[in-house]
């Protein structure tokens, strides 16, 4: 195309080009048998960093919060969640720990997803030099990099 917008080449890539390591699968299967807050900062940083020098970006930060996800209810249902949030110009992510209505611990699988569902913003924005956002694209790179990642 001779001009996209932003959305337009969001869409057209679909592919997180990058391979994955070994060590990369081993963190994202450990993640997978995590529950602490302390095992998964530990965990999660050591696999947002091998992510990113796959990637050959800059490192991102990773907190952690022992704290309810963020919600709001409309008539008395939770109507939206944030389990977490990426801030592109600090190249840092937060992730809530706990659920938002009993504030139980997040289930692994939900935690990993969300670990890198923020990532790829991370990988959009100083890889694909994207402002990234939810297009059908962004979940497609999402899906490629769980397949290469080999999570179910």
């Amino acid at each position: 195309m001779l001009f996209e917008n932003n959305y337009q080449r969001s869409n057209r890539l679909t592919k997180v080009k990058i391979k994955i390591s070994r060590e990369a699968t081993v963190l994202a299967d450990k993640i997978l048998a995590s529950s602490g807050h302390k095992s998964r900062q530990k965990l999660g940083e050591e696999l947002l960093d091998e992510l990113c020098d796959l990637s050959r970006i800059d490192i991102v930060k990773l907190e952690i919060a022992e704290a309810k996800q963020y919600h709001r209810k409309l008539a008395g249902k939770v109507a939206m969640k944030r389990y977490g949030c990426y801030h592109p110009a600090s190249k840092f992510i937060s992730i809530q720990n706990l659920t938002a209505v009993r504030g139980q611990i997040l289930a692994p699988k939900s935690f990993l997803d969300t670990l890198l569902h923020e990532w790829l913003h991370h990988y959009d924005t100083y890889k694909l030099k994207l402002r990234s956002i939810h297009s059908q694209g962004f979940y497609k790179r999402l899906n490629d990099l769980k397949e290469k990642l080999k999570i179910k």
